[in-house]
């Protein structure tokens, strides 16, 4: 009987061995799945919180982007238009109200018979070649035109009123509303009707509140010296303007005195201090 026991014993030990033998792998599948779903997971919530971290970086990033172009723009110093200048030439100066005759004659624009003071510098290269116009430094674009008189224009926009003008040029790569860099190519130079003579050249121009400025006094200056240096040539130009009012006045006062002589004397038939009518007569009858 016993043994009868122990062997029935054995049989549902062995039969419960078997089982285990499937459920034991079952449970390690099981649980490699349960893992690996739980690995999907974290990786899922990482991505989604890395990516909203990239929309936010980006998002503040583009907050920030423009001022700190602008920042960097007003630190700029203010360069030749030309890509390589080491091997450039004036071919034209700009109008100077303070400089000699003869430089301010050198500085006049001869079209149809008619002169024009040079508002800018004509820029050309030593061996008459074109070359790449580069932006003497950031701004907006504001303006592009086809003009066969002026050669063509270019003009951006910078802060406080200050405008570049690029003009007797070709092959424009810039379009109204692009932000240029410093030394970003503009166009090619060209040539123009009003300056033939300087050939291939581009004509370079700084103005402040619509007043052209001389290019040359600004080159590797920041963009801030226009303004105080615009400032001083208004108080200048009020103080000259005042000085010549004066001057002509007393031209116009020695012209009067010289038109009427010294007292007494008759000029057309009048006195110089009177009419006619109060001529001497004591020579009549």
């Amino acid at each position: 009987m016993r043994e009868e026991e122990k062997n029935t014993s054995k049989k549902t030990n062995i039969q419960r061995l078997k089982n285990r033998r499937w459920a034991l792998p079952a449970i390690y599948i099981a649980s490699a799945a349960i893992i690996l779903a739980g690995a999907f997971w974290m990786q899922n919530s990482y991505n989604d919180s890395a990516d909203k971290s990239k929309e936010q970086s980006q998002t503040t990033g583009k907050g920030f982007k423009e001022p700190a172009v602008e920042v960097n723009s007003k630190l700029e110093t203010i360069k030749m238009p030309v890509a390589d200048s080491t091997d450039s030439v004036i071919k034209k100066q700009f109008y100077d109200a303070k400089a000699d005759a003869k430089e301010q004659e050198a500085a006049l624009v001869s079209y149809n018979n008619r002169f024009e003071p040079n508002k800018g510098i004509d820029i050309a290269m030593n061996d008459g070649k074109t070359f790449d116009v580069v932006a003497s430094f950031s701004g907006n674009v504001t303006k592009v035109q086809d003009d066969a008189l002026l050669g063509n224009l270019v003009e951006v926009e910078h802060d406080n009123g200050v405008v570049t003008r690029y003009q007797s040029i070709t092959d424009i790569k810039v379009a109204v509303g692009d932000q240029v860099k410093q030394g970003q190519t503009i166009a090619k130079a060209g040539s123009s009707l009003i300056n033939e003579e300087a050939g291939t050249h581009v004509h370079f121009e700084i103005r402040k509140d619509n007043v052209a400025l001389n290019p040359q006094d600004y080159f590797e200056k920041q963009v801030s010296a226009i303004q105080s240096a615009s400032d001083e040539k208004a108080t200048s130009e009020k103080a000259s303007s005042s000085d010549k009012s004066k001057t002509e006045e007393n031209d116009l006062l020695d012209k009067n005195l010289d038109q009427s002589g010294e007292p007494g004397q008759i000029i057309d038939g009048k006195d110089s201090e009177t009419d006619g009518s109060s001529l001497d007569t004591s020579d009549e009858g």
